[in-house]
């Protein structure tokens, strides 16, 4: 028996004669596939794990390991596949897996790791892979790790399935602008060009990449977000590429890179106007060639990826700048996606701001139902600097303000509200449709107050004179309003004389 058995033996020791006296629960946690040529090694792993409530079956080499994959009722949960045996490698063991179910995690067990071995193992699917001899601890946690991201994965699946009955997925405009970007984004999805995403901060750049990523065969593959201008620039070439360990001062462990952790899938280089110029040169040699070196490393290995390149950056001016390479542009300007301001699509406000509602509604668990026609009217009428993810933090803003079912003109911050502050009040006509009169006197009252507050500075004692009733009386509506008083519990106010 080889001296990494022996050791990992002696090591499990422990664990098989206490197990003799114990019986085990079964399948409580899933399933686990064992797969080694050594008897001994796979008896104790079967052991170990079943203590550990498993339900475990065991292969002695590949061709047993294809047939118990392809004819089990459900998928294993995980597979411990050896990579040296003597009908096949583990890396074998990890495409049959991950064939047959692509949600199987698998660990790759081996005597001798390389960044060769981990590299190949990551491109097949690989989990992740333990060299021999292992302790009993590291490979349970490992285990238990992969089952746990095994479960997010099925979560996030089962969520997003809901998700996508009730709700639009992901709503980024219904404008004739937006859904040309969209249409074309569904056309070049299959393809592997680079894209390059443009638009004012805060437009949606990033989840149009996403929808690009969702849209294409790579979508069970790994999206990865690198956001060039939050990097140090002494660590960029590190976090994209990868680096061996020891290969700097820190570099305590060995690091593959966004773009080899991105295998088969889709990495996004946001703020790519940020990239210093002397990464610049190395993106393009990836871009060209397809190959990435990680710092440390002696040779270069091939990566299968999309790359997305978004900015808010005038490209073109800092090429005639030399802040940008105007080969790397040229590299990512294949196929360009430019997505229009907020305020240049004003027909998506109003769809967007309901999306928002409705979904900070169930993040903060409040029933809000709607925003009021002085509400929808003053977004409608702000030009939106922030552009979407404004939009979107002013509606959950005004949710977490919010006293009832429906915003109101005063749950807006005052530079959306005070562009019809001024304004007569908006239904001084009964709609078609009707009305809640309740719901739209309140309003007009709460606009009223907050802009006599604001006209004296705060102060309620001339505010009420501004509005020409009493101090008392305007307490009281602030806290029939539910606005903030600084008087103590609204609740234990009583209506001034001839006021209720």
């Amino acid at each position: 028996m080889s001296t990494h058995i022996a050791q990992t033996e002696l090591r499990l020791r422990d664990v098989l004669l206490w197990s003799w006296y114990s019986a085990a629960p079964m399948g409580a946690k899933g399933t686990v596939l064992v797969v080694d040529d050594e008897p001994g090694l796979r008896e104790m792993l079967s052991i170990l794990f079943r203590r550990e409530g498993y339900t475990v079956t065991t292969a002695p080499g590949l061709a047993t390991a294809r047939d118990a994959l392809q004819n089990t009722p459900k998928p294993y949960g995980v597979v411990l596949a050896d990579l040296m045996m003597p009908d096949g490698s583990g890396l074998d063991v990890v495409t049959v897996a991950k064939e047959v179910s692509p949600d199987t995690e698998v660990i790759v067990m081996t005597a001798h790791s390389t960044v060769e071995t981990a590299i190949d193992a990551m491109k097949r699917g690989a989990y992740d892979f333990v060299t021999k001899p292992f302790a009993t601890a590291e490979l349970r946690a490992l285990v238990g790790k992969a089952f746990e991201k095994r479960a997010l994965v099925e979560e996030n699946a089962r969520l997003r399935a809901q998700v996508d009955r009730h709700q639009p997925k992901d709503l980024l405009g219904r404008s004739p602008a937006m859904q040309r970007i969209l249409e074309l984004v569904q056309r070049v999805a299959s393809g592997r060009s680079t894209v390059l995403i443009t638009g004012e901060s805060g437009t949606g750049k990033e989840r149009i990449a996403r929808f690009l990523h969702e849209a294409s065969e790579r979508k069970d593959k790994p999206f990865r977000v690198v956001n060039c201008g939050a990097i140090p620039e002494a660590l960029v070439e590190s976090e994209l590429f990868g680096h061996e360990k020891g290969a700097f001062t820190g570099a305590a462990t060995r690091k593959l890179g966004f773009f080899r952790e991105a295998e088969g899938g889709t990495v996004l280089l946001d703020e790519i106007g940020e990239l210093p110029l002397s990464m610049q040169v190395k993106l393009l040699r990836v871009l060209q060639e397809r190959k990435v070196r990680g710092v440390g490393e002696t040779e270069e290995s091939s990566v299968d990826v999309r790359v997305v390149a978004a900015t808010n950056r005038n490209v073109e001016e800092d090429v005639k700048a030399g802040k940008f390479r105007q080969d790397l542009y040229y590299r990512l300007n294949v196929i360009r996606l430019e997505v229009p301001p907020l305020r240049d699509r004003r027909e998506d406000v109003p769809e967007l701001a309901r999306y928002f509602l409705e979904r900070c509604g169930r993040e903060h668990d409040k029933t809000v139902r709607a925003l009021s026609p002085d509400a929808l009217r003053a977004l409608d009428g702000y030009p939106f600097p922030g552009n979407v993810r404004e939009l979107e933090n002013i509606i959950e803003r005004a949710v977490a303000l919010a006293s009832g079912p429906v915003i109101g003109l005063g749950d807006l911050p005052h530079e959306v509200s005070g562009l019809v502050a001024r304004t007569t009040p908006a239904l001084l006509d009964l709609p078609d449709e009707g009305c809640d009169l309740d719901v739209v006197l309140g309003e007009v009252e709460r606009r009223l107050i907050l802009q006599a507050l604001e006209r004296e500075g705060g102060v309620r004692t001339t505010a009420a004179k501004t509005l020409n009733i009493t101090l008392r009386s305007l307490r009281y509506r602030m806290q029939k309003l539910r606005m903030p008083t600084g008087d103590g519990d609204p609740e234990s106010c009583d209506p001034p004389s001839g006021e209720g």
